[in-house]
């Protein structure tokens, strides 16, 4: 069963909607943290899995904690680089799920100065519109796709000392709302999900600061950080027949912080 099936033929008791067996999905960002536990999760379902990544070979993750790619495809993008996206190889001979999990934040104040705000835009938006465009008739081809956007929180409050991190996640959200919007008539969904902070590399500067997590941990109503895996179960509905009237949403997966 397809995992784009419209559940109203037949209903929910007649598939196995987190059944992936066989679908096309690349992970963008998916050699660690929230990705990778995302790309993990649809390869336990039975998917075709690739990733993009920074590293020039997926053996260079080997000795992190937190990067699986064991059974993965893999390719070595710069997404902050258009030329590279338009360049870099198909995965497949065609696509299913699309997931942006791509991620980048400069501390010391560096996105006040050009540079890291650039950069951080680059990384963080302008490649999720980039590659969406860059795979947007793949997703089309077979019938339609899911493209699944990771943005933050953050983008919907401040975060001090990290404009462009907030701008960009923000751009997100109302990236996914306006492709939702343009490419539903494709039969393509586009979602997206909002976490709140998970043990990842990106998140170590609070993490690995006893006074900070406490500080986080404190203001979160179900008294505990959230869990790649837990990210990734929210990745695997929006991309099942589960959501299948869901479009242009971005679920906020944060434990009750921002209520």
């Amino acid at each position: 069963m397809e995992c784009r099936s419209n559940v109203g033929r037949g209903g929910l008791a007649e598939m196995n909607a987190l059944d992936f067996s066989g679908r096309r999905v690349l992970v963008v960002g998916g050699s660690s943290g929230i990705g990778n536990g995302i790309a993990r999760a649809f390869h336990a379902q039975g998917a075709r899995v690739h990733v993009w990544g920074t590293r020039s070979d997926a053996s260079d993750y080997a000795e992190d904690e937190g990067s699986d790619l064991a059974g993965l495809g893999y390719t070595q993008v710069d997404v902050g680089n258009t030329a590279a996206i338009a360049a870099a190889p198909a995965p497949f001979d065609g696509l299913d799920i699309l997931v942006h999990s791509q991620g980048a934040v400069r501390y010391r104040r560096a996105e006040f100065q050009p540079e890291g705000w650039d950069e951080v835009m680059r990384i963080n938006l302008d490649s999720v519109m980039h590659i969406s465009q860059r795979f947007g008739d793949m997703l089309e081809a077979d019938g339609g796709g899911s493209v699944i956007a990771v943005s933050s929180i953050g983008g919907l409050r401040s975060v001090m000392g990290n404009p462009a991190y907030a701008a960009s996640k923000a751009g997100v959200i109302h990236l996914v709302r306006t492709l939702g919007q343009a490419w539903a008539p494709r039969n393509i969904r586009v979602n997206g999900i909002a976490p709140s902070l998970v043990d990842t590399k990106m998140t170590k500067v609070t993490m690995e600061h006893p006074d900070r997590r406490d500080r986080a941990l404190t203001k979160i109503p179900m008294g505990r950080f959230g869990t790649v895996e837990e990210m990734a179960g929210v990745a695997l509905f929006l991309a099942s027949p589960l959501a299948s009237y869901v479009c242009g949403q971005t679920i906020v997966v944060d434990g009750g912080l921002t209520l």
